[in-house]
């Protein structure tokens, strides 16, 4: 049987980030699968499956508090491809921004009134 190509999830909402946020905590540093269901899950598929749903929840979050995930996002990325076998600081550098975005999402979205609803 051939196996499809991976195609990554995209988180829709806030919900769906933070749960992503929590998986790359514990697949970090490389994203991969080794289930074999997801084969072609890796570092470049994972970040661009966080990048787009950065984008589907900048009217939640707000552009400035969004850039600034986008930011925190590219050197979580650096950090992680730096330290593929978990050996040095750059790991845990890379985990630490993860709770920084979390925390950021979180605060962010207590400040800002919920979105009028038709």
């Amino acid at each position: 049987m051939m196996q499809r190509p991976y195609s990554p999830y995209i988180p829709e909402d806030v919900s769906d980030i933070m749960d992503l946020l929590g998986w790359m905590m514990l697949k970090s540093p490389k994203f991969e699968d080794k289930s074999g269901y997801f084969v072609g899950q890796n570092i470049d598929t994972t970040f661009f499956a966080l990048l787009e749903g950065l984008k589907n929840i900048e009217p939640k979050v707000g552009k400035e508090n969004y850039d600034s995930l986008v930011v925190m996002s590219g050197r979580m990325r650096e950090h992680f491809a730096a330290d593929p076998d978990d050996k040095t600081d750059d790991g845990l550098a890379g985990r630490q921004i993860i709770f920084d975005m979390e925390n950021l999402i979180k605060a962010s979205v207590q400040r800002r009134p919920p979105a009028a609803s038709s």
